[in-house]
């Protein structure tokens, strides 16, 4: 390395989390042995790092989108390793998971090159060259308003530019309180998207969501709002998010939405009832509950044998819009594939299976995030009804995982693309 002075490009270091970064090394003495390393500082103030092993070429260059690594926290040519395998550097607390709360500020990845193939101790190395780089959801010019309004709770995300746009009701699992990301990062791609708080941590509120009009109004709020076409507002749910929206497609006399995206989610559930009945219907079950070796919960039993009474699941027949659902084939939290094959024979015997699109992935667990968000096979977890602290095993691989993630986001978003913009040419085309 004497006399040289290595070349660390990433393009671009400014950029949204679901755009691909390009990186490159130049300037290395050829056949060189280097490791490419990502660090990130949560908001929880935990690391996060990924690592490959690289070997230069005859010009002295590494470029991470063609050469493969040979070894570190993903192994193949991966344009993207570095941020979808990122893990808890050893030493971390237990039961990590990465996510971004507060979207007006960006996730800032430090990516480094260092001599020689390591896979610990970086922080003891200086590295041959440092970028550090930011990851957004939020697009310049993404307008947020928090809304409280007729006893809703959530966050509005408006795109850029004069409108009218198609809006999205954007409901999170049982996990509970408001996870804006995924809205933030459908504004950046041109939907007015309301992320919705509907199982508060505070316990005094929840008496206001006992009904389905709770979410009968958040619908109205984004369908009202001044720069959203009115008759084009999706549902888009996650787990028990994916259930509430099912449960409205079906139901409800006074919304139709356009179309609905559900991830990881089941018909089954308590029909026309609370969600506090949800909950109830669950405790009953918890007997079905199993545990791993590693002591991690495993639900996904706890609506098995799927049920054949209507008033244990939504009506399939009675859905009038298209329906995207997208399924990981390991989710141990819930059965997902189970439910999916259910719904798919309600349909076809109802006769509205053409509604259907069914995305499946083996390997995939139950969250499903945004392309390069890093895999957790299992995390803590604090239950609803107790506020209990556990371990939940999720499933899925980390690889296979990834690749779900990416597929399935672009195919999402070409699908509300399809059933929610008037024509392709008023589709805004999203970079930061």
């Amino acid at each position: 390395m004497v006399g040289t002075f290595p070349l660390l490009s990433v393009q671009p270091t400014r950029g949204l989390v679901d755009e691909k970064i390009q990186v490159v090394v130049r300037n290395l003495p050829p056949a060189l042995s280097v490791t490419l390393h990502s660090l990130h500082h949560s908001e929880d103030k935990d690391l996060w790092e990924a690592f490959g092993h690289y070997t230069s070429d005859g010009q002295g260059t590494v470029t991470v989108a063609k050469d493969a690594s040979l070894g570190g926290t993903y192994e193949g040519a991966e344009p993207m390793g570095l941020l979808w395998s990122m893990q808890p550097v050893p030493g971390s607390r237990t039961g990590l998971r990465l996510r971004k709360m507060d979207v007006l500020s960006p996730m800032v990845v430090h990516i480094s090159v260092y001599s020689g193939h390591m896979t610990e101790g970086f922080s003891k190395q200086s590295p041959l060259a440092t970028v550090v780089t930011e990851r957004w959801y939020m697009a310049p010019d993404v307008c947020r308003i928090d809304i409280r309004e007729h006893g809703v709770r959530g966050t509005l995300f408006l795109p850029p530019g004069p409108g009218p746009f198609p809006g999205v009701l954007d409901m999170w699992g049982g996990g509970g309180g408001l996870v804006e990301y995924r809205s933030c990062l459908l504004a950046s791609h041109g939907f007015v998207s309301m992320a919705l708080e509907y199982l508060p941590h505070d316990k005094n509120r929840t008496s206001d969501i006992e009904s389905k009009t709770y979410f009968e109004k958040a619908f109205r709020i984004v369908q009202e709002h001044p720069l959203v076409i009115k008759d084009r507002v999706a549902l888009f749910g996650l787990s028990l998010g994916a259930s509430v929206a099912l449960n409205l497609a079906a139901y409800s006399k006074d919304i139709s939405p356009k179309c609905c995206v559900c991830i990881s989610g089941s018909h089954v559930i308590p029909v026309n009832k609370a969600i506090g009945e949800v909950f109830r219907k669950m405790n009953k079950d918890g007997y079905k509950t199993r545990f791993d070796e590693e002591g991690r919960v495993v639900w996904r039993d706890i609506i098995l044998p799927i049920p054949t009474d209507l008033g244990e699941k939504v009506d399939m027949g009675r859905i009038k819009c298209p329906l995207m659902l997208v399924v990981g084939e390991d989710d141990q939290n819930w059965a997902t594939v189970e439910s999916a094959k259910d719904m798919t024979q309600m349909m076809r015997a109802a006769g509205n299976e053409h509604l259907l699109t069914i995305l499946q992935y083996p390997d995939a667990g139950h969250l499903i995030e945004p392309p390069y968000t890093p895999h957790f096979r299992a995390s803590n977890f604090i239950m609803q009804q107790t506020r209990q602290k556990v371990i939940m095993l999720w499933g899925g691989y980390t690889k296979p995982h990834a690749d779900a993630q990416e597929d399935c986001w672009e195919k999402i978003l070409s699908f509300l693309r399809q059933h929610l913009y008037p024509s392709p040419d008023s589709v805004p085309k999203a970079k930061l």
